[in-house]
């Protein structure tokens, strides 16, 4: 006689219940810092509203702030502490304080570009884009001479930085690591990092006038000035980068019997390709933006200049000093034209690292299967 016996049933769980949580249940609910928030805000919106109407003054909206935040980060501290217990309470104060320096810190990047695109629109037209200041007093002209000058000017020095800035880098990390030449070029680089913008500019202009004598004024002379600034920035970057190539690629080319100098072609530089170009469009952001160096070097014209070895030559920032500071009549004209040659200098920026994550994305090496 067979006996069957059936399968044993699996246990049978009840649903799990969702719990709603309380001040009570040792987690402060997840609407109590937003509540928080709110109510700092407004009891410090009510009590800088009564002093600005008593004194009759503006409403302050940097009190404003700064009360509501002070006040946000004692009631979350006070309590989480309370509720959660003093360690989650300490979190929350340091999760206040780095959020609120974040909010600091974008305050005057969004004030610069709110007050840069609404002054630099007024100044945009089709002649500001097609024209020069070559004849022009007053309304009118345009800057096509400062922005081809900036062009050519910030492209000579990266043709001129970049190269040297990576075989630079290449040499510190790949075959003078630790010897007395590569820590003086370190050191070197360093102190080349901190300079003022002016002595690069100096520099520069003492170089060409040994040759050319004093008065000279060219736009490969700014180039000069600014591969000066360039240099130390994509030497550092590119040595970071450098760094962060793990050791065992480089092991496993030599151990196939590559040579050292394709290991690096083929292997060290597309690893690290997409920090590289991220370092030298710094470096390029930080350049293009200088004025003293160009001032000293390239000078200021009017016309159109597309020879950098020969003549005066105008870039944006100089224009932008020029016609702020040797305003004429009407004197909204000219302060149209600097706000507007600003606002392109940003955008042209914008467009540089735009196009070096692209490049960075598609040189990159792909990590797919």
């Amino acid at each position: 006689m067979t006996v069957t016996t059936a399968p044993p049933q699996p246990p049978q769980t009840a649903a799990p219940v969702r719990e709603t949580r309380r001040l009570t249940s040792g987690h402060l609910p997840a609407w109590a810092p937003w509540a928080i928030l709110v109510g700092s805000l407004a009891v410090s919106a009510l009590l800088f509203g009564v002093l600005a109407m008593g004194s009759g003054e503006a409403f302050s909206l940097a009190g404003w702030a700064v009360v509501a935040g002070l006040a946000y980060l004692v009631l979350i501290t006070t309590a989480s502490s309370i509720v959660e217990g003093r360690r989650k309470g300490v979190d929350r104060l340091v999760t206040g304080l780095v959020t609120i320096a974040f909010l600091i810190a974008m305050v005057p990047l969004v004030s610069v570009a709110f007050t840069v695109v609404v002054n630099g629109v007024a100044g945009l037209s089709a002649e500001f884009f097609t024209s020069s200041m070559r004849n022009v007093v007053g309304e009118g002209g345009g800057a096509l001479h400062a922005i081809v000058g900036t062009l050519l000017i910030t492209l000579a020095a990266a043709i001129i930085s970049i190269p040297i800035g990576i075989f630079t880098a290449i040499y510190l990390i790949e075959y003078g690591a630790g010897n007395r030449l590569a820590r003086g070029i370190t050191f070197l680089v360093d102190v080349m990092t901190g300079i003022p913008s002016i002595v690069a500019g100096l520099f520069a202009y003492a170089v060409f006038a040994l040759f050319f004598g004093p008065g000279i004024r060219m736009g490969i002379m700014g180039s000069i000035a600014l591969s000066v600034l360039m240099i130390p920035v994509v030497v550092r970057s590119t040595e970071e980068m450098l760094r962060l190539v793990p050791n065992e690629l480089r092991e496993a080319s030599y151990a196939l019997g590559v040579p050292k100098w394709r290991t690096i072609a083929k292997v060290v530089l597309p690893t690290s390709v997409a920090g590289i170009t991220t370092g030298v469009m710094l470096s390029i952001s930080r350049v293009i933006g200088e004025t003293a160096p160009l001032l000293l070097t390239a000078g200021v014209a009017t016309s159109m200049n597309y020879n950098l070895f020969e003549g005066r030559m105008m870039t944006l920032p100089v224009f932008v000093y020029t016609q702020y500071m040797n305003a004429g009549i009407p004197v909204e004209a000219y302060h149209n034209r600097a706000w507007a040659a600003a606002l392109v200098l940003i955008v042209i920026v914008m467009l540089l690292n735009l196009i070096a994550r692209i490049v960075a994305k598609v040189f990159s090496p792909k990590l797919g299967r």
